[in-house]
């Protein structure tokens, strides 16, 4: 085996732990503007930041898109919009780390569609444990509509994980998206997609106060450009499965961002449930490792 291959799997789980640390601090910082810009106007302020930044950047070439990769790029948008604003109105109504686990049910989904082995299963359990832990309110209550709209979120994610996996292994003749060009193009079509919807309110907010440009342009970097490059990048090489579990550390560093952010507290239970996660994302990375020569999984969209 080459010195190449035995340093492959490492390499997209740090792309997507690091990713998954600048979205959750990024929402936490996020989650103190709602009073002022409103969740949907938060929403379309962060895309339509990170859109831009990322076109100037990466220019992406769009010449010679099959329509095979230009329905994926769409559907990739369609993805990071609806997660995007459904998880900062689940967040307005119910705890930042109660929203992220339940949203995490997307991913667990599209891992559970495609493990093969009685083992990864287990892994799927165990982090499965740990969300459910994670998201018991002390307090009792959970407003419906929160936890709704962040079920809602969840299912834009698996789109989102599945679209952009399929992106990454495209078969056709014609020239595959380059680097984050796809990404880029989708995070425009997302910011179209949540424009409708919280531009009156943005729009509101920053004639009244112009330094929140300047905030969410720091806030689009953590939350949108920054840790969706690279989730893109690492779907090219991971399988769909793996990254699905790795991204239980989701609940684990959302709880970890309210503690250090915005001053919240971590009970008891928290804190084993933040276990129960890592240990299974570890362990289904462990389990990659092992069988690193399996062609990654992609899961069909329809």
């Amino acid at each position: 085996m080459s010195p190449r291959t035995r340093r492959t799997p490492a390499t997209p789980v740090a792309l997507a732990v690091t990713a998954i640390l600048s979205v959750q601090f990024g929402n936490a910082i996020a989650g103190g503007t709602f009073s002022e810009v409103g969740s949907l106007g938060a929403a379309t302020l962060r895309l339509v930041l990170a859109a831009s930044i990322l076109m100037l950047v990466i220019r992406p070439r769009m010449r010679g898109w099959s329509r095979r990769t230009w329905a994926g790029v769409l559907l990739l948008g369609v993805g990071l919009g609806g997660m995007n604003a459904l998880i900062y109105l689940a967040i307005e109504r119910i705890p930042i780390g109660v929203a992220v686990t339940i949203e995490l049910l997307g991913p667990l989904a599209v891992a559970v569609a495609g493990t093969r082995r009685a083992r990864d299963l287990a892994w799927v359990a165990l982090a499965a444990v740990g969300v459910l832990l994670l998201g018991i309110d002390r307090g009792g209550a959970l407003a419906l509509d929160g936890a709704l709209y962040a079920a809602a979120a969840a299912a834009f994610w698996a789109l989102y994980i599945v679209a952009s996996a399929r992106l990454g292994a495209t078969s056709d003749d014609r020239p595959a998206p380059r680097g984050v060009d796809a990404l880029a193009v989708a995070m425009v079509v997302a910011a179209v997609f949540v424009a409708p919807f919280g531009a009156t309110q943005a729009t509101d907010a920053v004639v009244a106060n112009p330094t929140l440009v300047a905030v969410f342009a720091g806030i689009a970097l953590m939350t949108s450009a920054v840790p969706y490059a690279l989730e893109f990048i690492a779907l090219k090489t991971m399988p769909t499965r793996v990254f699905g579990v790795l991204s239980s550390l989701g609940p684990a560093v959302a709880a970890l961002a309210g503690l250090v952010v915005l001053g919240q507290v971590l009970s008891v239970l928290q804190l084993v449930a933040v276990a129960a996660v890592i240990v299974a994302s570890v362990g289904a990375v462990v389990s990659a490792r092992q069988s690193r020569d399996r062609p990654a999984v992609v899961l069909p969209l329809d």
